[in-house]
């Protein structure tokens, strides 16, 4: 037949082919009928109130301590079960913890007579290592191990633990008002100090933030020159650039330094308000201030006149250079025209002498009759022979121009009709 048990107890199988007897601590076993035997033995956790009531420590003072301890039969280890089985086999667990508590009592009463009521009662720790020391070495050989111990209570009925702590109560409150005066006295010199601290602390950052201040001012003022500069610089090299890039003529050049002398004539008026503005607002004296205005007024009335004399004489220099300029150019190229023509001339020679004379006939033909347009009225008398009138006018402006070949042959040596005879 099979027998089955849990965790919390183990099975004894004595008898038939059972020598020694078979020990399974939770599990299952075949037991045969009549030829063999099985007990059960409870492998629970047991909690034992260990109480010592009246007992005298080593001063002879008696005391009451409780203690609470766990302990149970160790089902893993083999020699322990079987020496637990020898020893309670057949008990309930009501018996198997009266036997242990009167065990673990004496042993704590033994322990209590060893030691003062102060040990105990300071050093609880101590007291529960020493019982459980003394106990786990005895109920080790019964197969019950202790799990744990702990004390739980100490009292006395002589108010011996009270007077105690009478006593230490008083030396705490002496402690407590003494250190509570120091600490004060520690508050306030710290307090001092940290006062003291903090004023020092304060200036030297008031001295720090002047110190930065100014670093940062000095700094700022470098940085707006550099800056100020270099913009200065940008702006004239933006200004040159864009005179470069235009390309503008010589008088649009001229103009320009006109328009800035006139800037200057106008700062030189704005530096003279200025001028005024600041004489009016510092002078002390009403009468020196009065003088000292119309002698500054003066200095800058001729200063503007001066200005302006200069910036008239430096356009009409610059006109002056424009025409005249230009009147080279002029010159430069009618020289160029003539060296031109004079090289027609040596190649061409009487050709090109007569071709321009014959240009040039009809604007002398037309210099010939000027006065003759210019005339209000003419009175033309007939002596009978020839022609009358406009023909006669015509007539006398064609005689004229018929003496012009022998006037040329007389001036230059080339007469007209054999250089055209050539030409042709």
């Amino acid at each position: 037949m099979f027998y089955t048990c849990g965790p919390n107890e183990a099975m004894v199988v004595s008898g038939f082919c059972r020598s020694p007897p078979l020990m399974i601590p939770g599990g299952r076993v075949f037991v045969f009928p009549c030829i063999q035997q099985i007990q059960r033995i409870s492998l629970n956790t047991l909690t034992l109130n260990v109480k010592s009531d009246n007992v005298y420590t080593r001063h002879g003072v008696p005391v009451s301590v409780t203690g609470i301890a766990q302990m149970k039969i160790q089902g893993q280890n083999k020699q322990m079960l079987a020496a637990a089985c020898q020893m309670f086999m057949g008990k309930s667990e009501g018996e198997i913890a009266h036997i242990a508590l009167e065990t673990l009592e004496g042993h704590q009463r033994a322990i209590i007579a060893h030691l003062t009521v102060e040990e105990i009662y300071k050093d609880r720790k101590k007291f529960s290592e020493e019982v459980f020391k003394v106990a786990s070495s005895d109920l080790v050989n019964m197969g019950i191990s202790v799990v744990s111990y702990t004390l739980k209570d100490v009292h006395d009925d002589q108010d011996y633990l009270h007077s105690l702590g009478k006593a230490r109560t008083a030396q705490v409150q002496k402690d407590a008002r003494i250190g509570e005066a120091r600490n004060k006295r520690d508050a306030v010199i710290r307090e001092a100090h940290a006062m003291q601290e903090k004023i020092s602390a304060q200036y030297k950052n008031e001295i720090d933030m002047a110190k930065a201040q100014r670093d940062y001012e000095l700094k700022k003022a470098a940085y707006d020159i550099e800056v100020n500069t270099k913009k200065a610089e940008s702006e004239m090299a933006y200004q040159l650039q864009v005179a470069k890039t235009k390309q503008r003529i010589e008088e649009e050049k001229m103009q320009v330094q006109v328009v800035e002398r006139t800037q200057q004539i106008m700062l030189q008026e704005q530096e003279i308000t200025r001028r005024e503005k600041e004489l009016e607002a510092k002078v002390k004296k009403p009468a020196d201030a009065e003088k000292y205005r119309l002698e500054k007024l003066a200095e800058a009335q001729r200063l503007k006149l001066i200005m302006e004399a200069e910036a008239e004489a430096e356009s009409i220099r610059m006109k002056g250079e424009a025409k005249a300029f230009a009147v080279e150019a002029k010159g430069r190229a009618e020289a160029e025209q003539m060296v031109k023509k004079a090289e027609a001339f040596q190649q061409y020679k009487d050709g090109a002498m007569v071709d321009m004379l014959l240009e040039k006939l009809p604007l002398m033909a037309e210099e010939i009759s000027k006065p003759l347009c210019k005339a209000n009225k003419v009175t033309m008398v007939s002596s009978g022979h020839g022609e009358v009138g406009a023909a006669k006018l015509s007539g006398e402006v064609l005689d004229i121009m018929t003496r012009l070949p022998d006037t040329v042959e007389k001036l230059t040596g080339v007469r007209i009709s054999q250089a055209t005879s050539h030409t042709g």
